[in-house]
């Protein structure tokens, strides 16, 4: 049986132009070196793509021309075949230091490599630009030019996508550092126009991104469920002895509960952050993001449409009723305050108006009764929403950010980053059914019994969120 050959492109041109930063975004791979100074790559560097234990493309960093005017020149002067010109040229340059990098650039093509040619389409066009063009088309290998617009800067597009015209057999625009999932699967799928013969192979390696992503998404949902399942569920009671400090033992239950959150929060997301192949650097959160802000912060409840006094009045309301449970309007939607995350600490202290008005009752996710103080499980429903939209702002955050990205300064600094709206939150835009499938899967968890309901109402929101993370892959559900 013959094997298959896996196909292979050559990601060219100069540093800091953006080759390193495509090859890490097609490839994946965050560990590729990014340089702006001239010279460092002297080497080609290979990027396998494996899914499932298997090598499916690959991608191969080389050098930048080092004598592209000299090497022109003894081309265009060739006599041999055009089939043997790179093999040749390879031999006859190789003991030459002066033409190291070019023959290191070569070699992939010598094995069959298509060529990834990449530009700034931000600066002008220059005579040893056309000359690399000249080069890589006397080459005969299956070409794309890639026009990194870094800057969104078009003043000398025109030129280049003329002059590309002449040499190439594609031409893209493509920032790399702002390259989605949907983007980067258009990218592959057009290096399949450079050469009839790559399209079968290509269709196979295009295929193959798109069920691994699919089931990278199954993974988020399970992550996300059980993020739920364990969040909601959690239930923790302290003995109330003689002379027991009531609040005290009130405050520290919900701080064990906060930290409990807070882990399985980190936890869910490091384990997406994995998924998605985000491995080296540190990733920065945009500064206006609420996923800076603590999951009990003031700002994250006003970020879902409380205010700070809303807050105070909302905690004493709920005393006041006995834990009847009390959600707070705002932009035509309800919240539910900070009884979704088992009370408000200062509510207890606000709320409280002796042992006998609580005996037997829930206040704010607590139970008090004669003889323990128990947190737990959540009685409001709202906190399935927020933990679910924190967690899918993190998601599309994840997914957007191209693996040949760099900018930490910025990122931090605030600069390049537009500002977001006021409130932001993708269950906001789900209807009213399926709201409802998360109200019988609150329930279920609620009831702590294993049944096929309990199941049915599970598979049923698992659906709703794969649904959910295909439309943010694609970009057709931001909030």
């Amino acid at each position: 049986m013959e094997e298959i050959k896996i196909p292979e492109f050559a990601v060219v041109g100069h540093p800091n132009e953006g080759k390193s930063s495509v090859l890490s975004t097609l490839a994946e791979d965050d560990s590729v070196r990014i340089s702006p100074m001239p010279g460092e790559t002297r080497e080609c560097h290979t990027f396998s793509v494996t899914i499932d234990g298997k090598e499916i493309i690959m991608f191969t960093d080389t050098p930048g021309f080092q004598n592209p005017r000299k090497t022109l020149q003894w081309m265009q002067a060739y006599k041999g075949r055009d089939e043997t010109l790179i093999g040749d040229f390879i031999e006859a340059h190789q003991d030459n230091p002066d033409f190291h990098d070019d023959c290191k650039l070569f070699q992939p093509l010598l094995r069959g490599a298509g060529i990834i040619f990449v530009v700034d389409g931000s600066r002008p066009l220059r005579n040893m630009d056309k000359a690399e063009m000249e080069i890589l088309r006397l080459t005969g290998c299956p070409r794309m030019a890639i026009i990194n617009c870094k800057d969104e800067e078009t003043a000398w597009l025109g030129k280049w996508q003329s002059e590309f015209r002449k040499h190439f057999n594609s031409i893209r625009l493509f920032n790399s550092c702002q390259a989605t999932y949907k983007e980067r699967i258009e990218l592959l799928e057009s290096l399949k126009g450079i050469d009839q013969d790559l399209q079968p192979i290509l269709d196979t390696v295009v295929n193959a991104f798109r069920r691994d992503w699919r089931e990278r998404n199954h993974q988020v949902v399970e992550l996300l469920l059980s993020l739920l399942e364990e969040g909601l569920a959690y239930s923790h009671s302290v003995d109330l002895k003689s002379g027991s400090n009531e609040i005290e033992l009130n405050k520290k239950l919900h701080e064990k509960y906060e930290q409990f959150l807070r882990k399985l929060e980190m936890k869910c997301q490091k384990q997406m952050r994995g998924l998605f192949k985000h491995n080296i650097f540190n990733l920065e959160l945009p500064p206006q993001s609420i996923l800076k802000e603590d999951l009990f912060s003031e700002k994250t409840w006003e970020f879902l449409g409380l205010n700070s006094s809303q807050i105070v009045m909302a905690g004493a309301l709920s005393g006041a009723a006995l834990g009847a449970g009390v959600d707070v309007a705002a932009a035509g939607l309800s919240f539910g305050i900070f009884s979704t995350i088992g009370g408000i600490l200062g509510a207890a202290g606000t709320a409280l108006k002796g042992r006998e008005l609580l005996a037997g009752t829930r206040l704010l996710g607590v139970r008090l009764d004669s003889r323990q103080l128990q947190v737990g499980p959540v009685k409001n429903i709202q906190l399935l929403f927020v933990l679910l939209d924190r967690q899918l702002l993190f998601y599309s955050h994840i997914i957007n950010w191209a693996h040949g990205r760099r900018d930490y300064e910025s990122q931090a600094s605030g600069k390049n980053n537009e500002t977001l709206p006021a409130r932001l939150g993708y269950t906001t835009n789900w209807s009213r059914r399926d709201r409802a499938l998360c109200d019988g899967f609150f329930r279920s968890i609620q009831s702590r019994k294993h049944s096929d309901d309990q199941q049915d109402s599970r598979g049923e929101l698992a659906a709703l969120l794969e649904r959910t993370l295909r439309e943010i892959s694609l970009g057709s559900n931001n909030p």
